[in-house]
């Protein structure tokens, strides 16, 4: 398996945030994003998850399933959690297992050390809590691609190591990541790559 980017290029708001962005990454591997706030992290990932149209070059999976949209073949986890506050960690999970055709949410709640609070509701968590929370679902239904905006945010040092397992484990598995951070990830990923500079407003 293969993730192929080909002289990408992403257009919000009348504003051309990145262009000329090629990458190709195989299975086991990862891409570390980095560069300054407005460079386009954020919006590259939307772009690979098909949240947003590129506004140019090519993007695919090679060895993926080619009836099915790269976006759907991919975990996405944004600076949001994707929480619902009155429903319990489990049934947050539950929700999340059927919409993405399956899963074990016991299991998620384990790898992510939060077993102990599955019936309590989610809006009771702490910053830290939530973000588990939110990265649990990586531990539900399997896909090869698993696209992570700040993953770290709010994390402290025991969770930090709980997510670099995790995605060590998702790349032995022969699982691909691309991570944009700040911050590091206590692993190490074997490319990066760099945008440029915040665009300017007209």
């Amino acid at each position: 398996m293969q993730l192929n980017v080909q002289d990408l290029a992403c257009v919000r708001g009348g504003r051309r945030v990145f262009e000329g962005v090629s990458i190709r990454v195989k299975a086991r591997g990862g891409v570390a994003l980095t560069g300054p706030n407005g460079s386009g992290k954020s919006s590259l990932l939307r772009v690979l998850a098909g949240f947003i149209a590129p506004a140019a070059g090519t993007l695919h999976l090679e060895g993926g399933d080619d009836e099915t949209p790269l976006g759907a073949q991919c975990h996405y986890v944004g600076h949001l959690n994707g929480v619902k506050n009155a429903f319990t960690l489990a049934e947050n999970l539950a929700f999340w297992a059927e919409f993405l055709g399956g899963g074990d949410v016991a299991h998620a709640l384990r790898v992510f050390g939060l077993e102990a609070l599955g019936d309590i509701p989610a809006g009771l968590l702490s910053a830290g809590q939530a973000r588990r929370l939110g990265l649990a679902r990586l531990a539900l239904a399997p896909r090869p691609l698993w696209l992570l905006d700040e993953p770290t945010v709010s994390l402290d040092a025991g969770s930090r190591k709980i997510l670099a397992k995790v995605i060590r484990e998702h790349m032995k598995g022969g699982g691909i990541v691309i991570v944009a951070t700040h911050m590091p990830l206590g692993l190490r990923l074997d490319q990066e790559l760099k945008l440029g500079a915040s665009v300017r407003t007209p």
